[in-house]
């Protein structure tokens, strides 16, 4: 199968130029493609987040343009961002403004550690640690309906479990509001406070919602069910009338329900031919926002709540809609968009409908979009017949005449899931002449229940085996050099790139492993005490360190290093709670005693995920160096892959 094109229409390219996007060719002409360097990738500015002043004139985010996360706000009328903080260390990111006053709140670790601190910063600069303390985790948990009052978890009384703590808005007075004694996940209050939802995960693909009554102190099941079914809250009505919740229960996707308080019925809300990732309503409930996977990317729908009719929304080109965020007043929305070939931008717009506003410019002039590509969706058929979706990225110079190296990129999870978007990443090696084919192994998430459940038990086997059907798939296709094709990813997706070297050392030519798992039994017994809740479910998708060590150790690259024999590059932050060092230390001192060429970076400020840009740089300059000796030709491999 051929990557599909998709071709842009009049319409389309209207709408790219209200929304202040470059206007790309209907109908694209091939033509050579001016390389960049990763100076240039990463002067892309970053930008997440979306809170709106109490006066509905200014908008705060989040954005790396120094280099390093901090926070800014931004007027929804038009402008220049300004400094909401100035950290030169850790990142730093944007939680809310005060419903009624100037007050900020926002959250920050120490160099990628996740022990992230919730700060308040006064409306005269002061700045103040919310939730002191040493090894403790804080999370914001949302503001009440009315506004007086915000929730915060924090793990600070046992580490393994978050409790719910209810602060005041106007004294910041808090109180223990829910004691979490049972590894439970508390997840939302209904808005008279009566009722607290509770997660509670059995598997990766099979869990539990209670509730628990702040009055009786009862708690309530209410997802009894049978067989695997994963269910999770979404929202409490502002009424606090019922509580609606997402499931797949007794179906391949996820929709969404409620639960009925009083009477204690479950009715259907909303379905789609794909999962619903989430769904929420407005402060006053005028519109509920549902977000939608439909096959890699997110499509939003905006219902009026009183009658049930869709908001109609401006026509957006394809791409990703983020963040959606709907102000107190309910007059205006703000959410991200990125394309393909356009970094994520804020946008504001007027409710029920009307053009929407770019408040941010995240590319680099210096960046030519019609030089980067547009990706694809295509889809093969692996070694049992199983349809394996992915997302494909074709460089503009990569012809029959002059053949290109490629990669399968994995992702992260386990259950994961590579998506359409911009990626400056993957648009810097494509740019350089890399095929890049982001593989949706068997148990990513976005295809249902069955495949998401495909790869349980079965890591280092048959979800490594799609990979190498991946690669098969590269090399049927006419431009592709089929013998220089390696294999990334990051995480998990580290994890299959060292399993691919030990486990089908003939397959790939080279391999980059950024923070992998080399060792399942130590990882597992390693996790953070954070995620004590979700352990079990961990070891009943990957295996148990206790019971099932012979089998984690069979399927664990480093006790098999003596069979690496390509070239390996790994990264690894210093300070990551989730893949900690030792994970890449052994693995790296291991692989090199066969003698083959293994490079190593470290970040000693960073976790899981670099998130400062020099070291964006630095570590993606040394993948593509990794990449030109080894696998595009100024090197030859160490043997012809299989």
């Amino acid at each position: 199968m051929s990557p599909i094109c998709r071709r842009k229409t009049w319409s389309v390219l209207a709408v790219f130029c209200a929304l202040g996007l470059p206007a790309l060719a209907a109908n694209p002409v091939a033509r050579p493609s001016r390389q960049y360097t990763i100076e240039q990738f990463m002067a892309t500015t970053r930008v997440s987040g979306a809170s709106f002043s109490s006066d509905e004139k200014e908008i705060l985010f989040s954005s790396n343009q120094t280099g390093i996360f901090n926070v800014y706000r931004v007027p929804v009328a038009g402008g220049s961002a300004l400094p909401v903080t100035s950290s030169t260390t850790d990142t730093t990111l944007a939680v809310s403004f005060f419903p009624t006053d100037r007050r900020v709140l926002y959250t920050r670790d120490q160099g990628g550690n996740e022990l992230n601190h919730l700060y308040l910063l006064d409306a005269d600069g002061k700045e103040r640690d919310l939730t002191p303390g040493e090894k403790l985790k804080a999370q914001f948990g949302g503001w009440t309906r009315r506004r007086d009052a915000f929730w915060v978890r924090t793990n600070e009384r046992d580490q393994r479990y978050f409790d719910l703590y209810r602060y005041d808005a106007a004294t910041l007075e808090r109180k223990l509001f829910y004691r979490n004694d049972e590894g439970y996940s508390p997840d939302g209050v209904s808005d008279d406070g009566k009722w607290v939802a509770l997660g509670k995960p059995k598997t990766t693909s099979d869990s539990d919602i209670y509730l628990w009554n702040s009055q009786t102190k009862e708690t309530r099941h209410i997802s009894a069910h049978q067989g695997t079914a994963d269910y999770s809250f979404a929202d409490f009505d502002p009424a606090s009338t019922a509580v609606y919740y997402l499931t797949n229960d007794g179906a391949e996707f996820t929709r969404l329900r409620r639960y009925v308080l009083s009477t204690g019925k479950h009715e259907e809300v909303e379905k789609a031919d794909w999962d619903i990732s989430y769904s929420f309503f407005s402060r006053g409930g005028a519109y509920r926002v549902t977000g939608i996977n439909e096959d890699g990317r997110t499509v939003i729908r905006i219902v009026e709540t009183a009658t049930g009719k869709p908001v109609t929304l401006p026509k957006l080109p394809e791409g990703d809609v983020t963040s959606v965020r709907i102000s107190d007043s309910e007059k205006k929305m703000a959410f991200y968009f990125s394309g393909d070939r356009s970094p994520a931008n804020l946008y504001v717009m007027d409710l029920p409908g009307s053009p929407p506003r770019r408040l941010t410019d995240a590319s680099n002039k210096e960046i030519d979009p019609e030089d980067l590509v547009e990706a694809s969706v295509v889809r093969f058929r692996s070694f049992d017949g199983m349809t394996i979706p992915s997302i494909f990225f074709k460089p503009q110079q990569a012809a029959e005449s002059r053949k290109a190296p490629a990669l399968v990129w994995v992702h992260g999870g386990p259950g994961g899931q590579t998506r359409k978007g911009y990626s400056a990443g993957i648009q810097y090696l494509v740019n350089h002449g890399y095929v890049v084919l982001g593989i949706n192994n068997r148990g990513s998430s976005g295809y249902g229940k069955t495949f998401y459940t495909a790869d349980d038990q079965k890591h280092g086997r048959e979800p490594l085996w799609d990979c190498v059907e991946g690669k098969k798939y590269l090399q049927s296709l006419p431009y592709v050099d089929k013998d220089r094709i390696g294999i990334i990813g990051g995480s998990y997706g580290g994890y299959m790139v060292l399993a691919a070297l030990a486990f089908q050392p003939d397959q790939f030519a080279v391999g980059v492993d950024i923070f992998g798992v080399s060792n399942w039994v130590r990882t597992l017994e390693s996790i953070p005490k954070w995620w004590e809740s979700q352990r079990l479910a961990l070891y009943k998708e990957i295996g148990d360190p206790e019971t099932q060590k012979a089998m984690l150790t069979e399927i664990s690259p480093l006790f098999h290093a003596d069979k690496i024999r390509r070239p390996l590059i790994v990264l690894q932050g210093a300070n990551d709670p989730r893949v900690i060092k030792p994970e890449s230390d052994e693995i790296v001192e291991a692989a090199r005693k066969n003698g083959v060429p293994v490079e190593y970076v470290v970040f000693t400020d960073e976790g899981h995920g670099f998130t400062k840009r020099k070291n964006e740089i630095s570590s993606w300059k040394a993948i593509l160096d990794f990449l030109d000796k080894y696998l595009k030709g100024t090197a030859e491999p160490a043997k012809k892959a299989a």
